[in-house]
């Protein structure tokens, strides 16, 4: 049986609002409408009317829909359904964004933050679909992370489940999460960044050349930038990679003990490099983590992709439907 849902993304820059029909573990992505995030008012306008649009233009009604599910950049309280002051959405305090979808169109409304939403996504229709625990991680510009945990999103207390970047793994290195050496210091874009900054000013201080990045062009480095290189075979960027590999497994250890997973699934700068770092996350959590522990986790890629984002929110909605 074919169910309808209707997923909201609310970025930092750009907004979407897509229709999709949940079938078994499949989802299948109808229409989607896309738009700027400008201010919070105009924003919400915007949003109750792509969500009328596609609605409308589908066939769909308060009787044939059976949810709507909205993804957003945290701090949230899932509970209340309320967003509360993120960093990338000003002019977003308290605003009551459940309520408002859910009293406008008379259709069951849900909301989690986005790592979490991203954690429901690979557990329902991606790399972690038939896992009963799981933990996943971004791994982009941050290391965002949500668990699933017998079965179910676990959220915490109150929505801060899950901030794995925010653990430190050294007394020195990277800044991410507010916190040197960090797990999102290493393992993240900005990290990998930060590390090559580091790496590459030593070679030119010791009047070395490094091919990629040349003396006056340290805060252009990306993490893009240190990925191309090591494709090509540079020495010193895969030796940046494989610091940022090793410091994700010696994370991944903690996770497996503290959590005993069956699947960790990984997406962002991971899936898009995984032959070069999975050798040394896998060496760092075998030698780390608990054996009995490590022996029923499997570590995989995300398998969703750049449709994550969509994926995120319309499974927001597909978790409120009682199968």
């Amino acid at each position: 049986m074919k169910t309808n849902i209707i997923g909201v993304d609310v970025g930092g820059t750009k907004c979407a609002v897509t229709y999709g029909q949940k079938e078994g573990f499949e989802l299948h992505i109808r229409e989607k409408i896309r738009f700027a995030t400008t201010d919070v008012d105009e924003t919400i306008a915007n949003i109750v009317r792509a969500v009328d649009d596609v609605m409308r233009k589908n066939g769909l009604t308060a009787g044939n829909t059976a949810a709507i599910g909205v993804s957003c950049g945290g701090p949230l309280d899932s509970r209340t359904g309320v967003v509360m002051s993120p960093p990338n959405l000003p002019g977003w305090d308290n605003i009551p964004i459940v309520k408002l979808l859910g009293d406008r169109f008379g259709i069951r409304t849900g909301i989690h933050n986005d790592a979490n939403a991203c954690a429901l996504a690979e557990w329902k229709f991606g790399a972690g679909i038939g896992a009963r625990n799981m933990a996943f991680l971004t791994f982009g510009t941050g290391l965002g992370a949500g668990l699933i945990l017998d079965g179910k999103l676990y959220a915490g207390t109150n929505d801060n489940a899950g901030e794995l970047g925010h653990i430190r793994l050294s007394d020195f290195g990277p800044v991410g999460y507010g916190k040197c050496g960090s797990f999102e210091g290493f393992a993240s874009g900005g990290g990998i960044a930060q590390l090559a900054r580091f790496k590459v000013s030593e070679k030119h201080q010791m009047g070395q050349r490094v091919s990629w990045c040349a003396p006056g062009q340290l805060d252009e480095i990306t993490a893009r930038d240190v990925a191309d290189a090591a494709a090509a075979g540079d020495e010193l960027a895969l030796e940046i990679y494989r610091i940022s590999a090793t410091y994700l497994g010696r994370g991944l250890a903690i996770v497996i003990d503290l959590i005993n997973p069956e699947v960790i699934v990984i997406g962002g700068i991971y899936t898009r490099n995984r032959e070069m770092m999975e050798p040394f996350v896998l060496r760092e959590i075998e030698r780390e983590a608990l054996s009995h522990a490590r022996r029923v986790c499997s570590i995989r890629p995300a398998a969703l992709g750049e449709q994550i984002g969509d994926y995120a929110a319309l499974s927001v909605a597909a978790d409120l439907i009682k199968e």
